[in-house]
């Protein structure tokens, strides 16, 4: 049996009653099959004794204490509990924060095993983040002499190293150890090996039924080490045959071929009319850049299968102009081709149609604009005209798919903002024709190592220059209580005729609408857009039109609001995140982004990437709290935080940020590859084991070119997995 196949409740391991599965839920556990793939972030090797006094020589003590006495410190309800404890070597202090329930579980008099992380503080050494085990009556050490001191027996797996896990409220280390423990006892023997035989007796990995014992109780570090490097690389390696899979999938000929313009001596990388009398219509020539990515779309369109490739390209470096030419080849094809251009927003959407008409209607090509808020006349008509071959090019949001949709001859869709949809959200529109053309657009680039794994069926382009004139954005860092400077700053550009943004984590105005989380972060002192827009309105620039946009307004009154902005009536525009994608405003070139740190880094690129798209200088502040300030100025930040605002501060290239951020955030969270059911990792890091990435993706796509349908009995196993394993199973694209 496949781990992937222990689907049952946890009612099925010894110690799992109903209260704990609600708690383990929290964690995502709800399954057999997920415990035991809840792998640890970290292991604590406890086989040998580090006395108290030792705190400052290793990352932790390891001891045997007695617990001397308990006290309390701070007022009312905000005491917190202080509980002394010895060893033969220190005294110490364990500061038991949120942990009032330990006074009655760690008794004066006792002896436990102690595991901790100690610091000196306040003239004592002290800890915060602890373990502790009562050691049992009449307990000795290994040499038989009565315990005080020493180390740590073996914990719940058997084992001197112990796993330590993510936690959730009201889930210890020690409960989800037990519980690990049985369910390994009752199930790890049954689960089968998910490799080829002859992979894993050239590697010579263990078994997996092996493996996944060790990866949460290892005997050794060595053993430890040989469980992760055969999980790692069977993550890596399915991933690839997925990757595989995909691109076998999509080369797969369309059932009636189009004939599109004849290729050439080129390779059919050559423009087509079209495209020649649409760049002879713009006021600018092409970045050298966008040129390359023209040429390598059409030379896919005029091939022999399908294109499915990915423009790569920073905010403002010309994408939307390039999946303009490509609609042109498509609509060229014979017979007659259609172009759907999708967007996750009807902000951005109504922009892209905007643009479509302005460049291609002269050109003689129907454009529609489709969205889920036309009225059904409306609707029904344009429905009617797409089915029939009467629109060339429709610009719309979701409602490109949907059920009552259908086009007459779909040859190219083009997806913009492509983390922002799903698998099946993509695979649903290509659905609509016959094989068509895909051609996925992000504004937030994808690190190049991600996109080697996650986007391996794929082609890359990138566009890496901006159109000429576009000046680099200047970064600066401020406390929010210098905020005045920042004002000052912003009322010189609005009096020399420039606008400003202003965006907040928060709405803030409407308690209904709020989440508890939200009204924490008010009652924490946290800006929020609404009521700073009036303040910023009546208090901080009376003498120019401010206006507030967030993600709860319809869609018309959003629109209205936006469009006054980009006029320039609105000189000011307060908002949150959801200006991130969709406006283009030339003449404003100040950002100013509050609570800074509470966003991620792709958003904080994007939100810059809103000015500087004019020829005048731009300016994004980023401003902190003062909260998470310290000694100094830029160093002032702390954590997280403040490595994502120096990245800012350092860098304006977004490859360079995308990078950074994969390091920072890991890859399963970077550009939408989690909800978008790209990647499903959990040892595996494709930065950190790009060797392992590269040799796993070459034995993938080895077996696929020798049999595509997996039909030899050597690659019986990977077909078996491919069938019976559930997160693989719909996993397609």
């Amino acid at each position: 049996m496949f781990l992937r196949e222990l689907t049952g409740p946890l009612s099925g391991v010894r110690g799992v009653g109903r209260s704990l599965a609600d708690i383990l839920s929290r964690a995502g556990i709800t399954t057999i099959a997920e415990l035991l793939s809840y792998y640890p972030r970290d292991w604590e090797d406890r086989g040998f004794a580090v006395p108290l006094v030792d705190f400052r020589r290793y990352p932790a003590v390891n001891t045997v204490v007695r617990v001397l006495a308990h006290d309390w410190f701070g007022f009312g309800r905000m005491k917190t509990l202080k509980i002394y404890i010895e060893d033969e070597s220190a005294r110490a202090a364990l500061v038991c924060f949120n942990r009032p329930f330990l006074e009655k579980q760690l008794v004066a008099g006792k002896y436990y095993r102690l595991w901790g992380k100690f610091f000196y503080k306040y003239g004592e050494i002290q800890s915060s983040a602890f373990e502790t085990e009562l050691l049992p009556e009449g307990a000795a050490r290994p040499d038989g002499s009565p315990v005080r001191s020493g180390a740590f027996s073996p914990g719940a797996g058997g084992g001197s190293i112990l796993p330590v896990y993510r936690l959730t409220a009201g889930l210890s280390q020690n409960v989800l150890r037990r519980i690990m423990k049985n369910a390994l006892d009752a199930y790890a023997a049954s689960i089968d090996d998910e490799l080829p035989a002859p992979l894993a007796a050239r590697d010579g990995f263990l078994p997996r039924s092996e493996a996944v014992r060790a990866i949460h109780f290892p005997k050794t570090m060595a053993e430890l080490a040989e469980a992760r490097r055969l999980l790692i690389y069977e993550e890596l390696f399915y991933l690839e045959i997925l990757v595989g899979k995909r691109a076998l999938e999509r080369r797969r000929p369309p059932a009636s071929p189009a004939q599109g313009p004849s290729p050439g001596g080129d390779g059919g990388a050559a423009l087509s009319p079209l495209q020649e009398r649409l760049l002879e219509r713009l006021p600018f020539a092409l970045t050298a850049g966008q040129r390359g990515a023209v040429q390598e779309i059409n030379a896919d369109m005029a091939g022999q299968w399908p294109m499915a490739r990915l423009l790569q390209g920073d905010v403002g470096a010309g994408k939307t102009l390039v999946s303009f030419l490509a609609a042109l080849r498509a609509v060229e094809e014979t017979p007659r081709g259609q172009a759907a251009i999708m967007a996750p927003t009807e902000l951005l959407a109504r922009q892209h149609a905007e643009n479509a008409a302005r460049l291609l209607e002269p050109l003689g090509i129907r454009i529609a604009f489709l969205t889920g808020n036309l009225n059904a006349r409306g609707r029904a008509r344009l429905l009617a005209a797409l089915a029939a071959g009467d629109i060339d090019v429709v610009v719309g949001t979701h409602a490109l798919f949907s059920r009552g949709t259908v086009y007459r001859n779909l040859r190219l869709v083009v997806v913009d903002e492509q983390h922002r949809f799903g698998v099946t959200q993509r695979q649903a529109i290509l659905d609509k024709g016959d094989h068509p053309h895909l051609l996925m657009m992000s504004a937030t680039p994808i690190p190049r190592t991600l996109a080697f794994t996650v986007f391996g069926d794929m082609d890359v382009s990138v566009i890496p220059d901006l159109p000429p004139g576009r000046k680099p954005v200047k970064t600066h860092l401020a406390r929010e209580s210098s905020e005045e400077r920042v004002y000052d700053f912003v009322r010189k550009e609005l009096a020399a005729g420039r606008q400003a943004y202003f965006v907040y984590p928060l709405i803030g105005d409407d308690p209904a609408g709020a989440s508890q989380d939200d009204e924490a972060a008010v009652a924490g002192g946290v800006k929020a857009a609404a009521a700073m827009a009036g303040r910023l309105a009546k208090e901080v620039f009376p003498s120019w039109p401010v206006t507030l946009v967030h993600a709860r307004l319809d869609e018309e009154e959003k629109r209205a609001r936006m469009e006054a902005f980009r006029r320039g009536t609105v000189r000011v525009l307060v908002a949150t995140s959801v200006v991130e994608v969709g406006v283009d405003v030339p003449n404003a070139t100040c950002m100013v982004i509050e609570h800074a740190g509470r966003f991620g880094l792709a958003a904080l690129h994007q939100l810059r990437g809103r000015v500087g798209r004019g020829d005048a200088q731009s300016y994004c502040f980023l401003v902190y709290e003062d909260g998470e300030t310290g000694e100094g100025s830029a160093g002032a930040l702390s954590g997280d935080a403040k490595k994502r605002l120096m990245v800012m501060l350092e860098h304006n290239d977004g490859f360079v940020i995308a990078e950074e951020d994969l390091k920072l955030r890991g890859p399963g969270q970077i550009a939408g590859t989690e909800q978008s059911g790209y990647l499903s990792l959990g040892l595996a890091d494709p930065v950190r084991d790009a060797a392992c990435l590269a040799r796993a993706r070459e034995d993938a796509f080895s077996l696929l070119a020798s049999d595509p349908p997996l039909l030899l009995p050597e690659h019986q196993r990977v077909r078996e997995v491919l069938a019976r394993a559930a997160p693989f199973s719909d996993v397609s694209l």
